[in-house]
């Protein structure tokens, strides 16, 4: 079986998210005013919280744009390129950057929830470094390879 045929679902996942993504985060400033009724406290903080959430947006609309990026070599079955290593130490360090806007976001008011959140993006951050490094080593040995033949 292609790769086309078994990742067809985790694209349009993928698709859905990023598009979904960009409509949730263009809305915030009315999204937030209406949830404002069910959570007074975000109200009370509206600026921050728009700004916050804002940046928080636009930063997993990015890591997205990376691991979108990612996938479509998937599809063409040519992972282990150098792109895929960039875009794995860009999502790194997104995702570290999300962690502490999440603690930022923390200051303004704080919930169980997003130290769930922080450590995720910590831990997040942590594997695409990591995952990298093994895409770094895998492309230069693809490249050996490819010169010995």
């Amino acid at each position: 079986m292609s790769g086309k045929g078994k990742t067809g679902y985790e694209k349009y996942l993928l698709d859905f998210m990023f598009y979904s993504g960009i409509a949730v985060t263009l809305t915030l400033p009315f999204s937030i005013k209406k949830i404002g009724e069910l959570f007074p406290y975000m109200v009370e903080h509206y600026e921050e919280t728009v700004i916050i959430y804002f940046v928080l947006g636009v930063s997993a609309l990015v890591l997205l744009r990376e691991l979108r990026r990612i996938f479509r070599t998937v599809l063409e079955e040519n992972c282990f390129v150098q792109e895929n290593v960039a875009s794995l130490n860009k999502m790194g360090s997104w995702s570290f950057f999300i962690a502490l806007m999440s603690a930022v976001r923390s200051i303004v008011y704080m919930t169980i929830a997003m130290w769930v959140v922080i450590c995720v993006f910590i831990i997040a951050g942590l594997f695409s470094k990591v995952l990298a490094y093994v895409f770094e080593q895998a492309v230069q040995y693809k490249e050996e390879n490819d010169l010995t033949v």
